[in-house]
C-alpha cells in the first residue's frame, strides 16, 4: 500500500472509531453531556481535537452517524417497498415503515446503541428537525410516506401529520427500550426483534385507523 493509501486507511479507521465511541457515549449520557474531548479519549485518540479535525462540529458528527445508519435502513426499506408493490393494504405500508428498522437493529448484534442514540437525537431540539428533514429525502422512506398518505387519504391532513409524529416516537422509543433491555439482559426471554416489529405494526395500524374526535383543527370561538 502506498503512503497515501495508508494515510487514507488510517483516517477512515479513526473516523469509524470516533463514530462508534460517540454513538455509545451519546446513547448512554445524552448529546449535551458529552464533550469532544471525551469522545476522542474513548476512541483511543491521543489528540483531543480529533473529533473537530475529522468531523467539524458536534452536529456534523451526529449527522454522520445518523446518515450511516439511515442509508442502511433505507436500503432495506427500498427492498420492502419493491415487495409491497401497489398494495392497498395499510398494514403492508406500516410494515415497510417498521421492519427495516427492526431488521437493521437485529443485524447490529448485542450490545448496540443506535436506537438509544436515535432517541437522544429525536429529543434534542437542535438535531431533531435537521435529521428528520434529511431522512425524508431518502427514496425508500419517501416512497413509504407516499404509500401511507394514499392509504390514509380519508384522514384530515393535520391528523395525518400528528399521527405520523406519534408513530415516529413510538417506533424510536420502543426500539430503544428493547435495545436497552438486551444490553442489560432484562429483555423478555425468547422475544426477538421480529416480535417487536409485529407489536409495533399492530399498534401503528390501530393508531392510524383510530376514530378522529375532532376532524378539524380547533379555532378560537368569537367572544
Amino acid at each position: 500500500m502506498s503512503a497515501t493509501g495508508a494515510r487514507v486507511a488510517r483516517s477512515a479507521a479513526t473516523r469509524e472509531a470516533i463514530m462508534a465511541a460517540a454513538e455509545r457515549l451519546y446513547a448512554e449520557q445524552g448529546l449535551s453531556a458529552i464533550s469532544n474531548r471525551q469522545i476522542s479519549e474513548a476512541a483511543g485518540q491521543g489528540n483531543v481535537t480529533a473529533v473537530s479535525y475529522h468531523f467539524g462540529s458536534r452536529l456534523d458528527l451526529v449527522r454522520a452517524i445518523m446518515v450511516r445508519h439511515g442509508e442502511q435502513v433505507d436500503a432495506l426499506r427500498t427492498r420492502h417497498v419493491a415487495e409491497v408493490g401497489d398494495s392497498t393494504d395499510l398494514r403492508d405500508w406500516v410494515r415497510c415503515l417498521v421492519r427495516p428498522v427492526s431488521e437493521h437493529l437485529a443485524a447490529l448484534g448485542v450490545p448496540s446503541w443506535q436506537a438509544r442514540f436515535a432517541v437522544q437525537v429525536l429529543t434534542d431540539p437542535v438535531t431533531r428537525d435537521l435529521i428528520a428533514e434529511e431522512a425524508l429525502g431518502r427514496p425508500g422512506l419517501h416512497a413509504v410516506m407516499l404509500g401511507l398518505r394514499q392509504r390514509l387519504a380519508d384522514l384530515p391532513p393535520h391528523v395525518r401529520r400528528v399521527r405520523g409524529e406519534m408513530a415516529r416516537h413510538l417506533i424510536t422509543h420502543t426500539c430503544a427500550e428493547r435495545e436497552r433491555g438486551l444490553a442489560d439482559r432484562t429483555a423478555r426471554p425468547r422475544a426477538s426483534w421480529s416480535d417487536t416489529a409485529d407489536e409495533l405494526e399492530d399498534a401503528l395500524v390501530g393508531l392510524f385507523t383510530a376514530p378522529v374526535t375532532h376532524p378539524h383543527p380547533r379555532t378560537k370561538e368569537p367572544l
